[in-house]
């Protein structure tokens, strides 16, 4: 009866679920090539390969002191300017309306000035735009960039956090949705492990015929390798 019992539930489980084979790659939820949008000398590089880095982190800098100069002399400029403008707006109905006009403008002018210059300024701090580590470095102090040619001069990528990129048979197009269960084994790990898929890609492989999927996860070193199945309950 025992057996006949286990029988039926092996039946049952094969009714109630199907497994669809998937391989997949593991990369890094994060992942972004870094550029200077400006040119210049380098003068600082404040990271190497391994570096942790937290959001708008200072990660290197171009020599910007002819940038800081027109800077300070455009909040000078502005200053005054915006002095000036206040005096005439108390006495707006006793002067000319040009006149008014004219101080305006000036001070308009004055504050778009330290708008750009500050803008220019900016351009020459390369920051982290997320948390992660460097994983790789182009850049020493004294080389030079060019705002017109971009060139990588660090890769980063998330610390901790990664994803599964899933591939499996475009026949299945229909049946593999978010929120499926991936049941998954590592290259070389005999344990199994398991998964939510967050994401699936609304386009299939041209050349292998393959649909990928997502499945978030964390603390797996990025490049490894594996399989699994994903499990579809029958509706």
């Amino acid at each position: 009866m025992k057996k006949i019992f286990l029988i039926l539930v092996m039946l049952v489980s094969l009714v109630e679920a199907k497994e669809i084979y998937a391989t997949f790659n593991v990369v890094a939820q994060h992942d972004a090539q870094l550029t200077f949008i400006a040119g210049g000398i380098v003068n600082d590089v404040r990271v190497d390969v391994g570096s942790r880095v937290h959001k708008g982190d200072i990660l290197a800098t171009l020599d910007n002191t002819d940038i800081k100069a027109m800077l300070q002399s455009a909040k000078i400029t502005y200053k005054f300017a915006k002095r000036s403008f206040e005096r005439q707006k108390k006495i707006q109905k006793l002067i000319d309306e040009a006149k008014f006009d004219k101080v305006t403008s000036a001070y308009e002018k004055a504050k778009n000035s330290v708008d750009y210059e500050q803008a220019l300024y900016e351009k020459t701090f390369l920051k982290a735009p997320f948390d992660g580590v460097i994983y790789e470095k182009n850049i020493e102090v004294g080389d030079g960039v060019s705002g017109m040619m971009l060139t990588t001069v660090f890769k980063i990528q998330s610390q901790h956090h990664r994803k599964l990129i899933i591939s499996f048979d475009q026949k299945y197009y229909k049946l593999v949705h978010k929120g499926e269960i991936f049941r998954y084994s590592l290259d070389g790990d005999p344990r199994l492990y398991k998964g939510v898929i967050t994401k699936v890609y609304p386009h299939a492989n041209a050349t292998n015929r393959k649909l990928e999927a997502e499945v978030l996860v964390d603390d797996v070193l990025v490049g490894l390798f594996g399989d699994g199945y994903i499990i579809i309950a029958n509706e």
